[in-house]
């Protein structure tokens, strides 16, 4: 496998303005980062990637609220090659400074991973390992309830998906897991990485996401990152696995 990356041209130069304008999104109560890539490739080979994300959270007295949204998007010159959209909203209540109780509905909807979709509602405990201003590690753990719908896809010799076939949508029960990481390794760069698990009979999904964070101003930071999705039973016709390498340009909100 090999990542080729292009440096600002005239056509992204627009990326930090759209980064700008995810600032006002967030209530003054809400904090966290917005950060978004693009990669647009033109000549012998034609190309267009970009992602986008949106993560907050807002604490008020025992209560926290975490938001998440996700988009990323990939065409060649003649088909789409990457679309899929990702939400997350979860409510934690503090039952002491170390443990807390979590709800989380989270939905995804992925073109190219053989389900039309996968939404989950969970609940459980979860616990902070270490808390420090260095060092962030934190673990949950608990069970829910899933809805998936399976998609048959049919492609073509050069990868294009020529049709979907879509299956009947089931519910299951599942466990879940999950560990959320920070480190700060010097004054401007840190390492951050979060691992899900949703475990069920019909289907257990796997996502972690490892990055790497240079700050450039007390706003804006440049974002190197990994992430892989793994499905254990994807629907004919669909990998098991998905790996994206990104760039991204990381806007905070304060």
């Amino acid at each position: 496998m090999s990542f080729s990356f292009k440096m600002a041209t005239p056509r992204s130069f627009p990326l930090a303005g759209c980064l700008l304008v995810l600032a006002p999104l967030a209530h003054a109560d809400w904090t966290g980062k917005g950060e978004a890539g693009l990669l647009v490739s033109r000549g012998n080979a034609d190309s267009t990637s970009a992602n986008a994300k949106l993560d907050l959270a807002k604490e008020s007295g025992a209560w926290k609220n975490e938001a998440f949204l996700g988009f990323l998007y990939g065409k060649n010159a003649t088909f789409a090659t990457a679309q899929r959209i990702e939400a997350k909203w979860q409510t934690d209540y503090k039952i002491s400074d170390r443990t807390f109780w979590f709800g989380a509905l989270r939905g995804e909807q992925d073109k190219f991973s053989g389900f039309a979709y996968q939404a989950s509602l969970t609940t459980g405990l979860g616990y902070k390992f270490i808390d420090n201003e260095a060092t962030k590690l934190t673990g949950t753990a608990g069970i829910g309830y899933r809805r998936l719908r399976p998609e048959d896809l049919k492609k073509d010799a050069a990868g294009a998906v020529i049709s979907r076939l879509k299956g009947d949508a089931t519910g299951d029960a599942v466990a879940t897991a999950g560990l959320d990481f920070s480190h700060v390794l010097t004054k401007t760069t840190k390492v951050l990485d979060k691992f899900l698990v949703e475990s069920g009979t019909n289907n257990t999904s796997i996502q972690n996401d490892l990055s790497l964070q240079v700050s450039m101003t007390d706003a804006l930071a440049l974002s190197i990152g990994y992430g892989i999705r793994y499905n254990t039973d994807p629907p004919a016709g669909s990998k098991k696995s998905d790996q994206l390498t990104t760039i991204n340009l990381v806007y905070n909100i304060k």
